[in-house]
C-alpha cells in the first residue's frame, strides 16, 4: 500500500469540526489526499464518525454515544462548537462519509474505536458491510488499538489492510502482533517513539505511520529515519506538504 506522506487528523480538523462531512470537504478543497476518521456505533447499531464515547466535547449535546439513536443524534449540533460558521452540522454516519471520500477521491484510514468493556463483534458486523465496495483496498486501512478488533477482521478477511495503533511507547513484543496480523502499517505516538524500534518496524518492510503531529520543526529529525506518513490535523503547516502541492 502506498500510502500519502500526509494524512489529516479526522479528516481536517484545523480548518473544521473533526469528523464531519465538512472536515472531509476541507481536507479535499485543501489537496489533502487522506484522511483518518474513527468509528464506532450508535446504541441503534448505526455506524457513525465519531471518536469520543460521549457527546458533550463536540456537540450541543449530553449523554453517552452508546445511548442514542440515530434520530436523537440528528438532533445534535456538531457545528457551532467549532466555529458558528458550522452551526447545523450533524453527526455523519460511516456510509454518508464513505460517499463524501468516495465522491472527492481520498483515501481513508479508518480507526475501530471500541470500548475496553465491549465485545468487538457488533462493532464490525455494522461496519464491515458498508465498507465492502466502497472504496478500492488501496486507498483504504482498518486500524485500531484493539487487537481484538484487529483479530477479528483478519480472520474474517485475509487480506483487509490493517494497521496496528499503539499508544505511547512501541512495546517490546510489538512484532509478535504484526507477524499474527500482519499489518500494512504500524501506527505510533511520536512523542513516545524509540528510535531503534522505529528502525525495526521500517526494516520490516511496515510504513511507519507517527500520530499526531503538529509541530513540524519539532517532528523534523524524525523524517531521516524513514518515516512514511504523519497524521496531522493540519498538514499545510508542512513546507513538505505545500511545497508537494505546488509541484
Amino acid at each position: 500500500m502506498a500510502l500519502p506522506q500526509f494524512i489529516g487528523h479526522r479528516g481536517y480538523s484545523a480548518r473544521a469540526p473533526e469528523n464531519t462531512l465538512s472536515a472531509l470537504h476541507a481536507a479535499a478543497d485543501a489537496g489533502i489526499a487522506w484522511v483518518e476518521l474513527d468509528v464506532q456505533c450508535l446504541g441503534d447499531g448505526t455506524p457513525v464518525i465519531w471518536h469520543d464515547t460521549h457527546v458533550r466535547r463536540c456537540s450541543d449535546g449530553k449523554g453517552r454515544l452508546k445511548e442514542l439513536t440515530l434520530a436523537e443524534a440528528r438532533q445534535l449540533d456538531v457545528g457551532r462548537w467549532f466555529d458558528p460558521r458550522f452551526e447545523g452540522e450533524r453527526m455523519a454516519t460511516l456510509k454518508e462519509a464513505l460517499d463524501v471520500i468516495a465522491e472527492r477521491g481520498l483515501g481513508l484510514n479508518l480507526e475501530f474505536k471500541l470500548d475496553h468493556r465491549d465485545e468487538p463483534s457488533p462493532l464490525i458486523d455494522a461496519v464491515l458491510p458498508i465498507l465492502n465496495g466502497g472504496l478500492p483496498r488501496e486507498r483504504l486501512l482498518l486500524s485500531s488499538f484493539s487487537n481484538d478488533v484487529l483479530d477479528e477482521i483478519r480472520q474474517r478477511d485475509k487480506k483487509a489492510p490493517l494497521g496496528i495503533l499503539f499508544s505511547e511507547e512501541i512495546p517490546r513484543d510489538w512484532l509478535w502482533d504484526a507477524e499474527r496480523l500482519e499489518p500494512e502499517s504500524i501506527h505510533v505516538d511520536w512523542r513516545y517513539m524509540n528510535e531503534a524500534r522505529a528502525r525495526e518496524i521500517i526494516e520490516g518492510g511496515m510504513a511507519l505511520v507517527c500520530y499526531t503531529v503538529n509541530d513540524p520543526d519539532r517532528f523534523n529529525d524524525w523524517w531521516d529515519i524513514g518515516v512514511t506518513s504523519v497524521i496531522s490535523d493540519d498538514p499545510l503547516r508542512f513546507d513538505r506538504f505545500t511545497r508537494a502541492l505546488e509541484n
